[in-house]
């Protein structure tokens, strides 16, 4: 029974804030089957790499060649960390998904619909992908550490996680791999198409510094390290050579990569049509 004069009730309305966005974000990151796939895909290369990597190694074998039956100088850090080329092929993969992947379904429509301020998007999918690939890379990097320390029994290479910088090496190698995951949402929301952030991303990271070997040396030998996955090599290295950026250099040259891609993306994302 309503009282004459006195107007019904209203649901109070909902606000929209950073913590309710990234809430969202985080349930439909984890209803997506893709997501749980690619984590999966990701850790096993970064473990099964660098698994068979260390059981192969064989002592005094010619230098430069790829780790495995042919294996030159190396580390027992360096080894375990083989597979990290592959597993940052999978996250930054995961990342262009979870941001491009709207566009192809239109489904940013409803998600820019529900926050018109449209950065807290962005802000809030780069906050869900880049710590959950961060811890899931770390315990993937120490696994592939801990099964493969085994086949290392008996050579000098031998390391335990005790010796110094491999703990650091182990979590610089995550902590790349959390940031390439970010890095591939940023290409998403930046170029909106799938198939064209997944080929930038894999022409930045892999083909780029192919391509740079064509300068002269004294060109390259400058450039090259400041090159995205050089850079990001040097984080999680246990030894930095002469031309090599050291851990930190290496962490904020790759760091400004990711938040010069996401000042892009988030320009566009603002000032364009979805």
């Amino acid at each position: 029974m309503t009282v004459t004069g006195i107007a019904p009730a209203r649901p109070a309305a909902y606000k929209v804030t950073g913590a309710r966005v990234l809430r969202s974000e985080w349930a439909k990151f984890w209803s997506l089957r893709s997501s749980w796939i690619t984590l999966s895909v990701a850790v096993f290369l970064l473990v099964l790499f660098g698994t068979i990597a260390s059981y192969t190694y064989t002592a005094g074998a010619t230098a430069g060649g790829p780790p495995g039956p042919n294996s030159g100088d190396s580390d027992a850090v360096s080894l375990a960390l083989t597979g990290v080329t592959f597993a940052s092929l999978a996250v930054g993969v995961l990342g262009v998904l979870l941001s491009a992947g709207e566009y192809s379904t239109g489904m940013v429509r409803s998600t820019l619909t529900a926050v018109p301020r449209r950065l807290p998007v962005l802000w809030a999918k780069a906050a869900v992908i880049g710590p959950i690939a961060l811890v899931l890379a770390t315990l993937g990097a120490l696994a592939a550490f801990g099964l493969g320390a085994p086949g290392l029994d008996g050579e000098k290479i031998s390391l335990s996680l005790g010796d110094a910088g491999v703990l650091r090496s182990l979590a610089g190698a995550g902590l790349y791999l959390g940031l390439v995951a970010v890095f591939g949402v940023a290409l998403g929301v930046l170029l909106r198409n799938s198939a064209g952030a997944i080929a930038s991303l894999v022409g930045i990271l892999l083909i780029l510094p192919g391509l740079a070997s064509l300068l002269p040396d004294s060109w390259y030998d400058t450039v090259s390290p400041y090159f995205p996955s050089t850079a990001g090599q040097a984080v999680y290295a246990l030894h930095q050579s002469s031309d090599a950026l050291s851990p930190g250099a290496g962490i904020a040259v790759f760091a400004g990569w990711v938040a010069l891609t996401l000042a892009g993306a988030a320009y566009r994302l603002v000032r364009s049509d979805v």
